[in-house]
């Protein structure tokens, strides 16, 4: 459905629609749904269920079945590729694409490295060879050191054995990059801290000059919740402008905000994150609308489930009269979450992904977890999934 505003002249889409928003969900999935984001709204109950989860892992307790059937299935896809291609298959069939991502974090050695560079390259080929996939999308702390990533950003002399390391991360991201950019394969670079962030940059801009010449394949993520982005990503325009690529930009507001602030005040620097939620606001949808007054360089991946910058990136296109199905713009949210955007949004033939991660559940642990305490740090996020949940199982009562 379509709202028009007289006043604007602008077309807004009613994304409350909860019949097409949870479309694939059956009612006893809402309720799960529902009871899991109450819990989640609580930080006491969020608290306790980590600290209860890390006792009974370390005791070897039986609960890997209880996640399974509570939050892996509300936040993951499946244990394999093979597994999540069902709910590729699902979200497909309401015109919603997906990527995948091998969720697995925390794991430091170079064996480690190497394994997860094994599986980014092995999702780069699973991606090739499925029609109705585009993206895939790696985490950098999965094949690189944060250690190393941390000396190289604050600009500190490597010894030789972290040369060695180093360059043995910027080979596994030239593998990853070089084989997206032969398979012809879309893939989005994950943001990390601040802290390791430029090293991160460094490498990423180095890959785009290599494989983004004659269409986007790399894809940089920018966290707007930092206040220097925005000067970043006009830094970044003529960096293109000057070498002739083309750019690839996720843009998001960020993941990792209390814990910015908490090593910024410990080390006592400034710290990188705009100083309120309006400033975040402003930076990114200024952010979005320079990167898409400039199409002829950028390709754009908005991740976001905050519905003011939907209707503001629509706004924006709709203005500067760019098809909704506009190949260089893509609107994401994580799978689990927000479907009151993602199904609207495709309904009305937006491109639209759902970020869909994957591995076994031991092992994902750690995402979850960190998807746990971004709910409840993200003020109203949770009480709008539970509100639109309420308002589809009351809709399904009246029929």
């Amino acid at each position: 459905m379509i709202r028009f505003t007289a006043k604007l002249g602008i077309y807004f889409m009613l994304l409350d629609n909860t019949k097409n928003g949870f479309t694939l969900k059956t009612n006893f999935e809402l309720k799960k749904a529902y009871l899991l984001f109450k819990i989640i709204s609580s930080r006491t109950l969020t608290n306790i269920g980590k600290t209860v989860l890390e006792i009974s892992l370390k005791l070897r307790l039986p609960i890997l079945f209880l996640i399974k059937k509570t939050v892996f299935e509300q936040f993951c896809s499946g244990e394999s590729l093979d597994k999540s291609y069902e709910t590729v298959k699902k979200l497909n069939l309401k015109n919603v694409k997906s990527y995948l991502h091998y969720s697995v974090e925390g794991l430091v050695s170079e064996n480690s490295y190497d394994l997860a560079l094994k599986e980014v390259l092995n999702s780069i080929e699973f991606v090739a060879n499925k029609k109705i996939l585009d993206f895939t999308v790696f985490k950098p702390t999965a094949v690189a050191s944060s250690i190393i990533l941390e000396k190289v950003s604050n600009k500190k002399a490597l010894d030789t054995n972290e040369l060695k390391e180093y360059d043995n991360a910027f080979q596994r991201f030239d593998k990853i990059c070089r084989l997206a950019h032969i398979r012809g394969v879309k893939l989005l670079v994950d943001a990390e801290e601040s802290w390791i962030q430029d090293a991160i940059d460094e490498i990423v801009l180095k890959m785009m000059k290599n494989y983004n010449k004659e269409k986007v394949i790399i894809f940089n993520t920018l966290q707007m919740y930092r206040h220097d982005r925005l000067k970043y990503l006009k830094k970044l325009k003529n960096e293109a402008d000057k070498n002739n690529f083309l750019l690839g930009v996720k843009i998001v507001r960020g993941a990792y905000i209390e814990k910015e602030n908490r090593r910024a005040k410990r080390k006592n620097y400034r710290s990188p994150i705009c100083e309120s939620k309006k400033l975040t606001d402003i930076n990114f949808n200024e952010g979005v609308e320079f990167i898409i007054s400039n199409l002829k360089v950028f390709s754009i991946f908005c991740g976001t489930h905050n519905e003011e910058s939907i209707y503001k990136i629509i706004d924006i296109m709709n203005l500067k009269r760019i098809d909704k199905n506009s190949s260089k713009i893509w609107f994401g949210q994580l799978y689990g979450m927000s479907d009151n955007i993602t199904f609207n949004l495709a309904a009305e033939g937006f491109n639209v992904i759902k970020y869909l991660p994957y591995g076994p559940i031991k092992e994902v642990i750690p995402y979850l977890i960190r998807r746990a305490e971004e709910n409840t740090s993200v003020k109203g996020q949770t009480s709008r999934e539970l509100d639109l949940i309420k308002l589809e199982l009351k809709r399904r009562r009246s029929i």
